[in-house]
């Protein structure tokens, strides 16, 4: 029906005659003459109607905003000083010659150029907002990214291979969706949080490199970032090891980078174990965009009185750390007020500071109401390890360690991008030597700190056991301006090192066989060494398009409470439906005025 797209009408075809399809983006009539921007996924053109085809004016006089519409014309220049430098076609425009309605609309929920919609409007009527030209953008650079990955996976030696939709349930990680099964009366399947155990077995089978642009499911506490499916490339190799998955994984990734947003990343990537990440930066995904870090203060505040300090000092699962603000002494009361009640969410009971007035006169030239606790010694030991200046002011955590790594952490990255502390650009990075376990103090048992399949540094293995909480394991994340975009390890291919692992989570021999009978089963007959890598998709969208939430670069995402606006799912289906499920619904039960 159409020759070329609108977007794409250049200089080049001055005086050609072209047919066109698309949008009625906006007309104008000026005086007996008709302008109808002309929009597609391409962009837009100008097309200009005269009285002297009278049909045809007739026909352009109807035209509203957003009928489809079929133009044919010829190419021409605009006249001169009624360009538009700030479309792609901005020096053309069509002669308008003839016209077709091809359906009509009625006037819309909102219009495209509208920067005002709510993002309710925009979900409720996602068909119309993804005709917007930021949400086309994201969507072919998502088209465009996907498409570079493959080539490069394909270029070395990686097959793409599907794995089921329909799986069983797993003990580890978020909770599961669940589905039930008609031919299997009070069973479930279970859609895939990842394809985590299929790609292993695959590797068991020899396709020795494999990768997946896969749909994920978990039904988990939503953000900004999160979704409950959500898309990512997953990856699998044999007979490699973390050096090499991280070397190959950089450079797609710097790859993709260079050819979508001509952008050279460094080469290569820093590498930074967990523990100084978290030391430095209170985070295990630092954004080094950010200079300021965290110092530890603890030693020199194990005498004080003060027992906020002493306190976290002394105990082996305590931290004090240090955060200088360079030119902090601007910052109000308020604005200190501000950042305590921000640090409370994450469980902290206060926000300690010392303003550096003049650091010359030593105590004398500082502020703070913590001074009176702290001797020469400790001030003096604090002023030199956090390079302090003077119009500085230093912050403080005192607490667990945990408490103070998040409230710190989390702090740091508030105050860079409030503070213009942030540095442009991109910073890729990998952090690596992660511990095997943490310990859920709820639950008084360890678990993952990834998954259950992480291998274990091979000088840790005869140690699960008896220092389950000293191991670490083979895993690596690459992290990009503060977001992990994608976490990999080598995996356990060896029967014993499984079942160690699992008796160390708590999973007993009985469960294990239930869950997992057929990966243990499978690593009895020939595992190679393999590990791999998922990067999640969406994220990376995010980071490269700009945007701020990840349902800004999906076609059709669901809120922030899983739901869908458009469709209205989830929704209630009917008894029959639940008949041949065999589920029952369970009645909410009922209150009277008189009942609690």
């Amino acid at each position: 029906m159409r020759t070329h797209y609108c977007g794409q009408i250049n200089e080049q075809h001055i005086d050609q005659t072209i047919t066109l399809c698309g949008w009625a983006h906006r007309r104008r009539d000026h005086g007996g003459v008709i302008f109808i921007d002309l929009r597609d996924r391409e962009g837009l053109v100008q097309v200009v109607y005269g009285p002297d085809i009278k049909d045809v004016f007739a026909t352009a006089e109807r035209v509203r905003s957003e009928y489809v519409l079929k133009v044919t014309g010829k190419v021409r220049r605009r006249p001169a000083g009624l360009e538009n430098p700030h479309i792609a076609t901005g020096h053309i425009e069509v002669d308008g010659l003839t016209l077709e309605i091809l359906n009509r609309a009625e006037t819309p929920p909102f219009m495209l150029d509208d920067e005002t919609v709510t993002e309710e409007n925009r979900l409720r009527f996602r068909y119309m907002d993804l005709r917007r030209p930021m949400m086309q953008q994201n969507l072919k650079l998502r088209s465009k990214v996907a498409r570079y990955f493959r080539h490069y996976l394909d270029d070395h030696g990686f097959m793409e291979i599907e794995t089921p939709m329909l799986t069983r349930a797993t003990p580890e990680g978020a909770r599961d969706y669940l589905v039930p099964s008609r031919t299997h009366p009070g069973d479930f399947f279970a859609l895939p949080q990842s394809p985590q155990l299929f790609k292993q077995l695959l590797m068991m089978a020899g396709m020795d490199r494999y990768y997946q642009i896969v749909r994920c499911f978990r039904d988990e506490d939503l953000r900004a970032d999160r979704q409950p499916e959500f898309t990512q490339l997953d990856i699998e190799t044999s007979f490699l090891d973390e050096e090499q998955i991280m070397n190959l994984m950089e450079g797609m990734i710097r790859e993709v980078f260079a050819k979508v947003l001509e952008i050279p990343l460094h080469q290569p990537f820093p590498r930074m174990t967990y523990a100084e990440a978290m030391r430095r930066y209170g985070s295990d995904k630092p954004d080094l965009r950010i200079s300021l870090e965290l110092v530890d203060v603890a030693d020199v505040m194990q005498g004080v009185e003060f027992k906020v300090f002493s306190g976290p000092a002394n105990d082996p699962e305590g931290r004090i750390a240090a955060l200088c603000v360079p030119k902090g002494c601007e910052l109000t009361r308020k604005e200190i007020d501000d950042y305590t009640a921000y640090v409370a969410i994450f469980g902290a009971k206060g926000l300690a500071y010392i303003k550096i007035n003049d650091i010359s006169k030593g105590r004398e030239g500082l502020q703070s109401p913590i001074l009176k606790f702290l001797p020469d010694a400790a001030i003096s030991a604090i002023l030199s390890r956090t390079a302090a200046k003077n119009g500085d002011l230093i912050f403080f955590g005192a607490d667990k360690a945990k408490i103070v790594n998040e409230a710190l952490g989390a702090l740091r990255v508030k105050l860079g991008h409030e503070k213009g502390l942030l540095e442009h650009g991109w910073k890729p990075m990998w952090v690596i030597d992660f511990p095997m376990f943490e310990f859920d103090a709820g639950e008084k048992r360890w678990v993952a700190l990834h998954h259950p399949f992480t291998a274990p540094k091979e000088a840790d293995i005869d140690r699960l056991s008896t220092h389950p909480g000293e191991c670490i394991s083979r895993a690596y994340d690459m992290v990009l301006n503060g977001t992990e975009i994608g976490g990999g390890s080598i995996r356990i291919f060896r029967t014993e090192t499984q079942q160690q692992v699992f008796q160390q989570l708590g999973i007993s021999a009985e469960e294990a066989q239930d869950k997992f009978g057929f990966l243990l089963e499978a690593l009895k007959y020939g595992c190679p060494p393999h590990g791999g890598i998922a990067f999640g998709l969406d994220r990376l969208i995010m980071l490269m398009a700009g945007a701020p939430s990840i349902r800004d670069v999906m076609a059709f995402p669901k809120t922030q409470s899983a739901s869908c606006l458009m469709t209205h799912a989830p929704s209630a289906v009917g008894d029959k439906q639940l008949r041949e499920l065999h589920i029952r619904l369970r009645q909410a039960q009922k209150t009277t005025e008189n009942q609690p």
